[in-house]
């Protein structure tokens, strides 16, 4: 079997194990629908469904308007979905009297024919786009395959630095991505997933690798509680301390060492600020949840990208984002307030349209309130510097065609210059 149709059949795998996952494709081969729709109608947290969204990947299209559809592939797979669903009612109604072992044979070929039919299906209606695009791809591929972060670090993380007991786990590799993101400077980002499960509890971990550096982990609880190797600490602060204190193990970089003494100052996990040179930490406590953030400032200016956040749910660390190794600075300078950068976006969307399906929206009505300004530096060039800049959120009095109720506007805080103007839906 070729390392294409392994990926397929791992990906179809995957997608339809877990119901969530095969309601949203139930639910999206009826009609399209939109990220707010889909949460209201499974009734699950919003991280919870950005996760499922992300491992159906390629079985799900994403339109401009914020709709969500099948693909091509996402068809053939609700289609095995339900050809294995429905197979138990046909040998009923037929009231086949098979040996049990002539059932699970008769149960495998039947899958074997769906998902090679599924899979003929989706090589056909891609054959010429693989075929012009080879070159490029093997290229691509070999690129990302020297980047390629692998299962080590992951593994690692988890022992060593959340002390998970993996040996108590069954633990399987849901998914391994790897891209180059040209929109953060020609990153290469290397995204794994894995599931462990025993009898008692049920856990996905993600993690995200940039330029072979762990970015970011995710622990999603689906049953019970973690299983540690090691008894974990009592109170929030020294949890907090001994697994920044791991991590630097894990990662030997001086801006730990900055981070671990600014928190050596902290007698207690509460709500509060403190600064020392460009290293600012903030902590936010709500009941047994809590988020330490320690971010890089400069000349005032807090450049939130460049960060590391610890994120607790009772007492569990469900997220690291760490964005400080990545980023650079490139201007430290603001010259326009939040009210100044509203203006700005008002008067960009004077002239503003959009089109749905050849009809161009330009007649359209800005509302006084609610408006939001959020500072947020981000990247202006191909490079990895942050640069001051203002995200201006503007919204229209009813939702216009194609369901666009706002219009987002960003200006560069440093040069008063409009980046972008973009039409909101939801």
């Amino acid at each position: 079997m070729s390392n294409s149709e392994e990926e397929i059949y791992s990906t179809m795998f995957s997608s339809l194990k877990h119901p969530a996952r095969r309601k949203i494709l139930r639910m999206l081969s009826q009609k399209p629908m939109t990220f707010s729709q889909m949460l209201e109608a499974l009734e699950i947290s919003s991280s919870h469904l950005t996760y499922h969204l992300e491992n159906l990947g390629e079985l799900l299209t994403k339109s401009e308007d914020g709709q969500y559809k099948l693909s091509t592939f996402g068809v053939a797979s609700v289609s095995t979905m339900k050809t294995v669903e429905e197979a138990p009612a046909i040998q009923s109604k037929y009231r086949l009297s098979l040996p049990l072992r002539w059932k699970s044979i008769l149960a495998i070929l039947i899958i074997g024919i769906v998902l090679l039919a599924s899979m003929s299906y989706v090589q056909y209606a891609s054959l010429n786009q693989l075929s012009s695009d080879h070159e490029l791809l093997e290229s691509k591929y070999n690129q990302l395959l020297s980047w390629s972060a692998g299962t080590e670090d992951a593994i690692a993380f988890l022992k060593d630095v959340v002390q998970i007991d993996i040996t108590k786990y069954d633990a399987s590799l849901l998914s391994n991505t790897v891209e180059v993101r040209s929109d953060i400077g020609g990153v290469v980002e290397e995204i794994l997933r894995y599931s462990l499960t025993n009898s008692d509890s049920q856990i996905d971990v993600v993690f995200r690798f940039r330029n072979k550096q762990l970015s970011r982990y995710q622990m999603y609880l689906f049953e019970g509680s973690p299983i540690y190797a090691e008894p974990q600490p009592y109170t929030m602060l020294d949890a907090t301390k001994n697994l920044l204190q791991r991590f630097r193990s894990f990662y030997d970089a001086s801006y730990l060492e900055e981070m671990s003494n600014l928190l050596a100052s902290v007698n207690e996990i509460e709500n509060m600020e403190i600064a020392e040179g460009n290293t600012k930490l903030k902590i936010s406590v709500s009941g047994d949840d809590a988020e330490v953030l320690w971010l890089y400032t400069e000349n005032g200016v807090n450049f939130s990208p460049k960060s590391l956040s610890l994120v607790f749910e009772s007492h569990v660390l469900k997220e690291l984002t760490d964005g400080w190794f990545l980023f650079g600075i490139g201007s430290t300078e603001v010259n326009i307030s939040s009210e100044e950068a509203i203006e700005i976006a008002r008067n960009a969307v004077e002239d503003f349209s959009w089109t749905v399906d050849g009809v161009v929206v330009s007649d359209f009505n800005v509302l006084e309130e609610p408006v939001l300004a959020v500072f947020h530096p981000t990247l202006r060039e191909k490079g990895l510097a942050l640069v001051p800049y203002w995200e201006v959120t503007l919204y229209l009095d009813k939702a216009y065609l194609g369901g666009v109720n706002r219009i987002a506007v960003g200006v560069w805080a440093d040069t008063r210059e409009v980046r972008r103007v973009r039409a909101l839906v939801g």
